[in-house]
């Protein structure tokens, strides 16, 4: 197959047998790119360290870490690794591509989700964090440019993921501002961070995703508003059980906010109480 870079784009510096196809952004840490996988005839997602961090031990660890959470995880709205070179100069890991948009991008173009996308997506975005919590680990950077939307939505960007001790043990902000709860934004004076943190990030989500706008305002004076003052109202159009739920995961001390299971278990009563699709003229039911 042959390289479909735009002209002018450099190529990326994969391993043999990947091909780079496109540059799909990055972080602090690595370049991604979307590449053909020769072995696999097909399109795949790659995670490599930036070649300037070869020697950089904190972007090495980052990486390595990486590699090891989703080495250890299999659930069905999580991302899967593929291949991971952990010795290489350059470490990368080898992820399936998931040929859908993300959350933000989705609000941005059609604006509120509608209910009968909200509900299985909030239903997938509790089943995956608390499949996270069951091992031992927090996400810590739930946002809706993390979740890309399909059959089911897949939670992605497990680079900041830490431990549950190493999580309690932060005493410095960690995270995307505008959806880190309060003991997030500030360990010393609100932590621990817990799993309840997770959870207070599937809220803002939720949030964003059901109104089409975020919690807080975007672009305030101060860093993290949510230390200080409460989430906008929800608008009526938004259902009275979505905003509980969604209020009560943006609950400032985190013993108030639900548990994942929690979520799950008012969640799903909502999705059983949808209409069924029925098709014009007949019934499918005897």
């Amino acid at each position: 197959m042959s390289n479909d870079l735009a002209p002018g784009t450099p190529a990326a510096d994969l391993p043999p047998g990947l091909v780079g196809l496109s540059e799909l952004g990055g972080g602090l840490h690595h370049e991604v790119w979307l590449a053909y996988d020769e072995s696999r005839l097909a399109p795949v997602v790659v995670k490599i360290l930036r070649p300037e961090l070869v020697g950089n031990a904190d972007a090495v660890g980052a990486a390595l870490r990486e590699i090891d959470v989703l080495a250890r995880l299999a659930h069905p709205s999580i991302v899967r690794l593929y291949d991971f070179d952990d010795a290489a100069e350059r470490p990368y890991m080898v992820q399936e591509h998931l040929d859908g948009p993300t959350l933000s991008s989705l609000i941005f173009r059609d604006g509120p989700v509608q209910l009968h996308q909200l509900l299985p997506l909030a239903l997938e975005l509790a089943g995956s964090v608390h499949y996270l919590h069951a091992n031992g680990l927090l996400h810590l950077d739930v946002k809706p440019s993390n979740v890309i939307m399909g059959a089911p939505a897949k939670l992605i960007d497990l680079s900041l993921t830490l431990d549950l001790d190493s999580a309690a043990a932060l005493d410095y902000p960690v995270g995307s501002d505008e959806y880190m709860p309060p003991e997030q934004c500030d360990p010393r004076a609100h932590g621990p961070v817990g799993p309840a943190a997770d959870v207070w990030s599937i809220g803002a989500t939720l949030y964003r995703a059901a109104v089409g706008h975020r919690a807080w305002r975007a672009g305030a004076e101060e860093r993290w508003p949510q230390l200080t003052t409460r989430p906008k109202p929800m608008p009526d159009f938004v259902p009275g059980a979505i905003r509980d739920l969604v209020m009560d995961c943006l609950a400032f001390d985190p013993a108030a906010r639900p548990t994942t299971l929690d979520l799950v278990e008012r969640i799903e009563p909502l999705m059983a109480a949808l209409p069924t699709a029925r098709l014009a003229g007949f019934s499918l039911r005897r």
